[in-house]
């Protein structure tokens, strides 16, 4: 599977760009999957539900199923927060997974960027920056990386199918 972070500082649209590029890349025939990095307790669950229960009374892994979809959740337990490897072992075989969050790790990179939030570009220190996606091309021309503009879904896309080697690209 091939792997691209989508990565920048919060407010910089990252979620934003996910949404778009996810039906243009299926659209050129790529399977697709994503990874979301929480900073923050989050559930997916529902209180009163009988699998919040399950979870509530101490089960490690609840898993749900129909005839829609199923959904595992793990509950950590105090134990170390798993590794992106480790997240990523545990995703079906696609074309791509794109990485949202986990803007420090090793993996190749599409920064987000927007000019009007005055923060500093991943780029500057981080050589796995693939390219930029930004809404001020000239603020970041000097980063030597590709630019992408950031309301341009279909640019956008043949970069990351160039990236991914599918031929899918425009």
């Amino acid at each position: 599977m091939k792997v691209l972070g989508i990565a920048g500082w919060s407010g910089a649209g990252k979620t934003h760009l996910v949404v778009r590029l996810i039906p243009e890349l299926v659209a050129r025939g790529l399977r697709v999957s994503t990874l979301k990095h929480a900073h923050h307790r989050f559930d997916v669950d529902t209180p009163g539900k009988d699998s919040h229960r399950h979870r509530e009374a101490g089960a490690t892994e609840v898993l749900v199923a129909s005839g829609t979809r199923w959904a595992l959740m793990h509950e950590l337990r105090g134990a170390e927060e798993p590794s992106l490897q480790a997240l990523l072992a545990k995703l079906s075989s696609v074309d791509l997974v794109l990485v949202e969050g986990f803007k420090r790790e090793a993996i190749p990179k599409l920064e987000v960027h927007r000019g009007g939030l005055g923060s500093p570009l991943l780029a500057n220190d981080d050589p796995d920056v693939l390219a930029i996606a930004t809404d001020w091309p000239a603020q970041v021309a000097h980063a030597g990386r590709i630019i992408l503009p950031l309301d341009d879904t279909a640019a956008i896309a043949d970069f990351v199918c160039a990236h991914v080697g599918s031929g899918a690209g425009a």
